[in-house]
């Protein structure tokens, strides 16, 4: 017995719920978790996760996805796909000199609770080798030099593809991918930033925050895409802070923030509960 997920986008309509669960229960699937969403009930978008077991499952895997296509996904003009958790999608991290997003997933890595396949850590740098290997995780080092940066993407991309890589994450990796890398992984890199973007774009955030006087502090994780820190936001957090922070202070908090954040981004990713619309994400928690 093994879980499987279901997630759907399509117009909406009456009958959807019942025609897929009518589907499901009558081939022996038991169903566990069931999230809906609709941007307009009447017209809109219908975005849906589903999760079942199979104990008592009457088709084969590929039975079951071709005669939900005919019956049921043809009927309601639905864009879908069936992923099964016993199936870890095989992941690659990228990080730079910063190490906090980084040891933050290989520890829950090892703990549990990120259900992934980690092949490899990639970095620009080769400060981190040690720890890295000391969870067990190949780790390369991969300069980015004056000039020559497309030949690091293609070694990077070289590595990825030869570990069958199917989601990136840029642990506080900073160097910008270019189109054409990001072409190679749609919707499947998750990169974390400070969220005092665009306000205070470039060196040194915090202490630009810091002589504004801000009052919150926050991390995004989002989808990367072509536009740089435009892509479909994941997840996001925040805390207070006060005219008593110093920027050492504020920089910590962000950096305790940008941990957290990531992971929940990551696992949410892994775990299947993320339908992109538009330049949006329907996020089923």
């Amino acid at each position: 017995m093994q879980e499987a997920r279901l997630l759907i986008t399509c117009p909406d309509r009456p009958g959807i719920v019942a025609a897929v669960s009518g589907f499901l229960y009558a081939h022996g699937a038991n169903i566990t978790d069931l999230q809906q969403h609709s941007t307009d009930p009447e017209g809109g978008v219908f975005f849906m996760r589903l999760a079942f077991t199979t104990p008592h499952l009457d088709l084969s895997r590929p039975a079951l996805e071709k005669a939900f296509q005919e019956v049921v996904a043809a009927r309601f003009g639905m864009e879908w796909r069936l992923a099964y958790a016993s199936e870890r999608k095989r992941v690659a991290l990228l990080v730079s000199k910063p190490a906090h997003a980084l040891l933050e997933l290989l520890w829950r890595y090892r703990v549990g609770e990120l259900p992934m396949d980690l092949r490899l850590v990639i970095s620009n740098h080769p400060d981190h080798r040690e720890e890295v290997e000391r969870f067990g995780i190949p780790y390369h080092h991969v300069p980015v030099e004056a000039g020559r940066k497309e030949e690091a993407e293609e070694e990077i991309l070289a590595l990825l593809e030869a570990e069958g890589i199917e989601l990136v994450v840029l642990a506080r990796y900073m160097q910008i991918l270019s189109p054409r890398f990001v072409a190679r992984y749609p919707m499947r890199i998750i990169n974390i930033h400070h969220s005092f973007l665009p306000a205070f774009a470039g060196a040194n955030p915090y202490r630009q925050a810091y002589e504004r006087g801000v009052k919150l502090i926050g991390a995004t994780a989002h989808y990367v895409t072509e536009e740089l820190d435009a892509g479909p936001i994941i997840e996001q957090d925040v805390v207070r802070v006060s005219h008593r922070h110093s920027v050492a202070e504020m920089r910590r908090l962000g950096q305790e923030l940008e941990r957290t954040v990531l992971a929940r981004a990551v696992r949410w990713h892994l775990e299947d509960r993320i339908l992109i619309h538009g330049n949006k994400t329907v996020v089923f928690v």
